[in-house]
């Protein structure tokens, strides 16, 4: 059988390349394509948070706080200087003068022991207040008066005098007796009284004041009225009265008085007044918790 002859088959052309966007022809493309061209979705990994900086966030903010803080407190204090400058120019306010007119020692008694004196001993005094202001009024509690050596600090006595209102521009008389009774007092401290001659005396009045504008009142605060350089001169003791003595022929005669002794247990004075005016200063005192300053 004879062998048949078929034509050769005719090669199969590629397919054009596509167009490019620009509508030129471009290099025949492979099929299937080559996996480098393949598109391939990147692997989503959570990233951990970048860590803030602590340190610089709270700085920044403490100096935030600081700088509103320190202008609060400015604007504050403007706001106080200004009240207070237009309170000073509409009342003009000043400060209450006491003065002591006058000081009497009605008695004074001081037992000589050398280990446990006992004094006993009543000071009258009188006390000149004044309000110099013409709109402001001060309002005073209880005074508690009380008495002392200058040097020594040997306490002679309290007393208390009721408050009272002080209107404005008024003078108000304070008087007062000022006493001790049977009070042991340290030997040592007692050796101003034991001397002859003067000695200095501190007076200090302590209560509490407010003031009164118009129908506005303030509160209360610790006051202390100081005194000192009151100087009391005793006289001396007076000579003991003489005895009676009987005589032979039943006379009666006196008898010169016995000079005093070591023995005598208590020395007693007269009483003596003060006349000069001493001033006095009158201090503001602030408690804070357990402290008086």
């Amino acid at each position: 059988m004879a062998d048949r002859v078929y034509p050769a088959a005719k090669p199969i052309n590629p397919p054009p390349a596509a167009a490019g966007a620009n509508g030129n022809g471009g290099a025949p493309a492979s099929f299937p394509a080559p996996k480098s061209q393949i598109y391939q979705r990147p692997i989503y990994r959570p990233q951990a948070p970048a860590k803030r900086r602590r340190g610089r966030s709270c700085r920044c903010s403490f100096c935030c706080c600081f700088c509103w803080a320190l202008l609060v407190v400015i604007l504050l204090a403007l706001l106080a200087a200004v009240a207070g400058g237009a309170f000073y120019l509409l009342y003009r306010p000043h400060r209450p003068s006491f003065t002591v007119s006058s000081v009497r020692l009605s008695s004074l008694n001081l037992t000589s022991s050398a280990t446990a004196p006992v004094l006993t001993d009543a000071i009258a005094l009188t006390v000149t207040a004044r309000n110099p202001n013409k709109k402001i009024v001060y309002l005073y509690d209880d005074f508690t008066l009380s008495a002392a050596t200058s040097a020594n600090a040997l306490p002679l006595g309290s007393a208390t005098v009721p408050g009272f209102t002080h209107e404005a521009g008024n003078t108000t008389v304070l008087t007062a007796t000022i006493a001790s009774t049977a009070v042991t007092v340290d030997p040592s401290a007692a050796s101003d009284v034991k001397k002859s001659g003067g000695f200095s005396v501190v007076l200090d009045a302590d209560t509490s004041a407010g003031v009164r504008v118009g129908s506005l009142k303030t509160k209360k605060i610790g006051i202390q009225v100081h005194c000192e350089g009151i100087k009391v001169t005793p006289p001396p003791p007076p000579p003991p009265a003489p005895k009676k003595v009987k005589g032979k022929n039943g006379t009666v005669a006196l008898a010169p008085a016995p000079a005093p002794s070591a023995a005598d247990t208590t020395t007693t004075t007269a009483a003596t007044v003060s006349t000069a005016a001493h001033s006095c200063q009158v201090r503001v005192r602030v408690k804070i918790w357990k402290w008086t300053f």
